[in-house]
């Protein structure tokens, strides 16, 4: 996101703005003058009619221009804000999964909704009032020069020391705000963190330890807050110092020298004047510097969290190796029919994390266009990535990974995720009714097909209990149901997208057996519209499967069925063992005790 970019979109808004505040700021360096033709007027015993209604006119002009400015710079300010709220939210939510997992939620969340307040409404008052600010002090510094210069020079020098050291305090404001939205970002990850696992905290009873944890976050931010409170507070009293000094010598000389007949009275009248008007501008200004400071700091955090990288952005560390020079052209005229008949296929597909530890080692499978698939293992074998590998969550290493024959490299995101529907282990729901987040992937979906599919995943009995039914509302990651009740609402969510091939991990690990049963049946009736690739820890969910894929330390051990793994395969028997706390130790007895 480029702040300039957002901001020149309603450069015509600001330029309006401006433009009043800068007719209003010569209105104002106008009344003074004046006021000191209204007293030679009277002086000269001339009349007087003239110059008290251009004053008037100049007063009501500098009302109006005034309020025209403050609501053209407001109503700009907020645009941008708008605009950059947009942008980063719709930056964040096309952000590549690998970079925003190491990202803090709660400083995410600081950033987009703060910062961007705090730098956008910034850019646009405040630079605005210091090109005001600027204006009216070099205006009205011309005019009291041709009034006397050596009261000028005398203003200037008081006014001088008093600007300097309020530029330090601005700079000092910059560092001390920088520090403050970081504290501010580190206190709500550290609540959202709390929050998030509240029923943890309750269970382990370590409400105590956790508000100490709190307590010691928002006092660091109180403590950076006190700072920059600390050198804004003395901005204006450094320059009120300066100026009540000024005015103090300019009196006092000047009524000297009116005495002596070396000034006239009017010009010292308007020259107080124009020093009064330059009071607030000088005041004015230097706050500004130090609002623009603590922008500084919020643009920074703000284009920081808008340089995550996008999923449609190439990127050479995660840029996939392509397949032998030739191998597409030689696969299309040989008319590769195993690759037409596989919803997917993986190919020598290596992958590891960040920290470079090997999770899948040239793994290689095939799972049909029809038919339930399974993936088993022990934790940490490399099941989980296989599905978001499909999902290009992430991408591998090296190797080809394909659905419904296309290279998912290649693929736009859309079309393949439009193909591919994922139920994740921990069923995420969203804060709104049951209908909107079964219809969530499916937003068209018509009465018909909403009420098969809650038939499908078990819930059309549930649903119509339900005083409000598909209108309930339902709280926070689905509060408001169990945790099967969330499973079978999100495999629902899943089904209505229609997908050519469904993902399904650990979707029975909150299920009781009676509906591990029904969603068993129904994995099965999905199974005959498309390909089903499950991952399950609960042998008793797939044994009925068309194939089962064995993982171990990252590479596929085995494929096949139930009875032909237990007769063959160690891991599995070993699994299965364990899974059915059989008392025999023989795979035979093993498998009769195993339904198939």
């Amino acid at each position: 996101m480029n702040l300039r970019e957002t901001v020149r979109r309603h450069w015509a808004l600001l330029a309006a703005g401006l433009g009043m505040g800068l007719a209003g700021t010569v209105a104002k360096l106008a009344q003074p003058w004046m006021l000191g033709r209204l007293i030679e007027a009277v002086a000269l015993d001339k009349a007087i009619a003239w110059p008290v209604t251009l004053i008037v006119l100049f007063f009501l002009a500098d009302a109006a221009l005034s309020a025209g400015h403050s609501y053209a710079i407001g109503r700009a300010g907020e645009n941008i804000v708008f605009d950059a709220r947009r942008t980063l939210g719709s930056r964040l939510l096309r952000s590549r999964i690998p970079h925003f997992a190491h990202l803090e939620h709660g400083d995410v969340f600081a950033r987009t909704v703060s910062d961007t307040s705090i730098a956008c409404l910034v850019i646009a008052q405040a630079m605005a009032q210091t090109v005001g600010s600027v204006l009216m002090v070099t205006g009205g510094i011309v005019l009291m020069a041709r009034l006397d210069w050596q009261l000028l020079l005398t203003a200037v020098g008081c006014l001088g020391a008093a600007s300097g050291g309020a530029l330090l305090l601005a700079r000092q404001m910059r560092i001390a705000a920088l520090r403050n939205r970081t504290d501010i970002g580190a206190f709500g990850s550290g609540l959202q963190r709390v929050l998030g696992a509240l029923t943890t905290v309750k269970a382990s009873r370590a409400e105590e330890r956790e508000t100490e944890e709190l307590e010691r976050l928002a006092d660091r931010a109180r403590r950076s807050g006190i700072r920059v409170a600390g050198a804004g507070s003395l901005l204006t009293p450094a320059m009120n110092v300066g100026t009540q000094l000024t005015l103090a010598v300019v009196i006092s000389w000047g009524m000297a020298r009116v005495a002596t007949g070396s000034l006239q009275a009017a010009d010292l009248t308007s020259f107080v004047m124009y020093l009064f008007y330059l009071v607030t501008p000088l005041v004015m200004l230097f706050l500004s510097i130090g609002q623009v400071q603590q922008g500084r700091a919020a643009i920074q955090r703000v284009t920081e969290l808008a340089a995550i990288p996008q999923e449609s952005e190439p990127e050479e560390s995660e840029e996939p190796v392509l397949p032998e020079e030739g191998r597409e052209e030689r696969n299309r005229k040989e008319g590769d029919k195993k690759n037409e008949a596989d919803a997917i296929r993986f190919e020598h597909i290596d992958f590891s994390y960040r920290d470079d530890t090997p999770v899948l080692r040239d793994v290689s499978f095939a799972v049909p266009r029809r038919g339930l698939t399974a993936i088993v293992g022990v934790s940490g074998a490399g099941k989980t990535t296989v599905f978001q590998l499909i999902e290009r969550f992430y991408r591998p290493d090296s190797g080809t990974i394909r659905v419904a024959g296309h290279d998912t490299a290649a693929l736009p995101l859309a079309e393949l995720r439009s193909r591919v529907g994922y139920v994740e282990q921990d069923t995420p729901l969203l804060r709104g009714t049951i209908r909107e987040n079964m219809t969530y992937a499916n937003p068209g979906a018509d009465a018909a097909d909403v009420a098969r599919t809650l038939r499908l995943a078990g819930l059309a009995d549930f649903v119509t209990a339900l005083p409000d039914g598909l209108d309930t509302q339902l709280g926070e990651r689905g509060a408001g149901l169990s945790g099967g009740q969330r499973q079978r609402l999100a495999i629902a969510r899943t089904l209505l997208q229609r997908p050519e091939v469904m993902l399904l991990d650990e979707v029975t690990a909150h299920l009781d057996s009676d509906t591990e049963a029904a969603l068993r049946d129904a994995m099965t009736e999905a199974a005959r519209e498309c390909a089903v690739l499950a991952i399950a820890h609960r042998l008793s969910t797939i044994v009925r499967a068309d194939r089962i894929i064995v993982l171990a330390e990252g590479r596929v051990r085995a494929v096949g069925t139930h009875r032909e793994l237990m007769a063959s395969d160690e891991v599995y028997q070993r699994l299965a063992a364990q899974q059915f706390a059989c008392r025999r130790s023989t795979a035979e007895d093993v498998a009769q005790e195993v339904p198939v």
